[in-house]
């Protein structure tokens, strides 16, 4: 019981979770104001305004360097983490998302000369400069106010 009970206490975990939450719920109202439509799988979907992945490990970074001292070891494999995190969602995993992309062209442009029963890639993969740094802003915000 006392595992349950310290999971429930670490402020940094909770911190980091309620980040990731709000992040994912802001997804579903940016999708409901721009596409006019409510589309609950932006939850649990990847990708989007604003990056649930940046504003998670952000949120754990900060939690570890006010709790722990920005001067100490966690905190920097905290940041460490945060940054390649971050680097992925916009770099890797959006170049990912842009082949899908293409590869979807290609596959439509064949599908009109002859039927394909392919199905189409997801493109919403990764994230832009601008997605992950709105992640990061939220989860930096996240654990001031929690921590």
């Amino acid at each position: 019981m006392n595992f349950f009970i310290g999971i429930a206490q670490n402020k940094a975990l909770i911190s980091s979770l309620t980040a990731w939450f709000l992040a994912q719920f802001l997804k579903i109202c940016f999708t409901l104001y721009k596409d006019k439509k409510l589309d609950i799988t932006r939850f649990v979907g990847s990708g989007g305004m604003p990056s649930s992945h940046t504003s998670f490990v952000t949120a754990l970074a900060t939690s570890i360097g006010k709790l722990n001292g920005w001067n100490s070891t966690s905190f920097a494999i905290a940041l460490c983490f945060a940054l390649v995190v971050m680097y992925d969602a916009a770099g890797v995993r959006r170049a990912a998302g842009n082949q899908a992309k293409v590869l979807n062209i290609i596959i439509k442009d064949i599908a009109q000369h002859k039927p394909l029963g392919e199905e189409k890639l997801k493109e919403l993969i990764g994230h832009t400069p601008k997605e992950v740094l709105a992640g990061a802003i939220l989860g930096i915000i996240i654990s001031n106010l929690l921590i």
